[in-house]
């Protein structure tokens, strides 16, 4: 993973600021996912924009005695090329099902699997919801109250912020009353900086390096891989393996 020199995730947001994030929605996404979330007062959704295919959209990564093993939510998406994330709807009833029982199947044995298992059998068992963003949604909001995150999360369709590319990321900001920006590292490649400086919004990186290891249940480690590991394996201590526990720690020794 990229490893900017400046850890945007260990500087807390100026008080009289407001911090911003824009991503997309995942499928039961990766710690780091989560990190972001967590180290700003407001996430937008970004879901009004194409869906792309084989991407994070619909589908992670687990930890089984096999190795890892992808979970993909099977979508409807065959000539469906130009639809909108928002869009997107399940083309299988009874993949909630067979989800689930993978993760059973999985993590049973795991030291926190009760922890967070009920919470996350309902949301999965518990919804007939048949359009991917929602689905998503339900996830992250079930995965944020494990981790006790209570940033506030938004869609991008509740802002009028029209344009594309850097331009639509700037005038979400501007609608949301943002003055600072945090991105993930990868857009690096190709997010105008210039733009973000002109509308007077501090534009910072996150940073995922230094994260710690944890006791998985399936070995050798590997951090590429959903929240859920991380839950299932450690519980309510999670928080102290992910970057934003410790920034809000040095945050409060400072």
């Amino acid at each position: 993973m990229s490893s900017p020199s400046s850890s945007a995730s260990e500087r807390p947001a100026a008080a009289s600021g407001k911090r911003v994030a824009i991503v997309q929605s995942s499928y039961i996404p990766w710690k780091g996912w989560f990190d972001l979330a967590a180290s700003v007062d407001e996430l937008i959704l970004l879901d009004d924009v194409q869906y792309t295919r084989r991407d994070w959209r619909n589908r992670n990564r687990i930890k089984t005695a096999h190795g890892p093993r992808w979970l993909t939510i099977p979508v409807h998406s065959k000539g469906r090329y130009l639809q909108r994330i928002d869009e997107v709807e399940v083309s299988e009833a009874d993949w909630r099902a067979r989800h689930w029982r993978a993760l059973e199947a999985s993590y049973a044995h795991a030291p926190c699997f009760g922890f967070a298992a009920r919470a996350l059998e309902a949301t999965y068992l518990g919804s007939e919801e048949p359009r991917l963003s929602e689905i998503n949604r339900e996830l992250i909001d079930a995965v944020c109250a494990l981790l006790g995150i209570d940033t506030t999360i938004s869609r991008s369709r509740d802002y009028e912020a029209p344009g594309r590319s850097t331009e639509r990321l700037v005038r979400l900001c501007q609608a949301a009353g943002a003055d600072e920006y945090l991105s993930g590292p990868t857009a690096r490649a190709y997010l105008d900086e210039r733009a973000f400086e002109s509308a007077g919004i501090a534009l910072r990186w996150m940073d995922y390096s230094g994260y710690p290891d944890y006791l998985q249940l399936h070995p050798p480690f590997e951090h590429k891989v959903s929240v859920l590991d991380l839950l299932f394996n450690v519980g309510a201590r999670a928080p102290a393996y992910m970057l934003h526990a410790r920034a809000r720690s040095k945050a409060v020794h400072a």
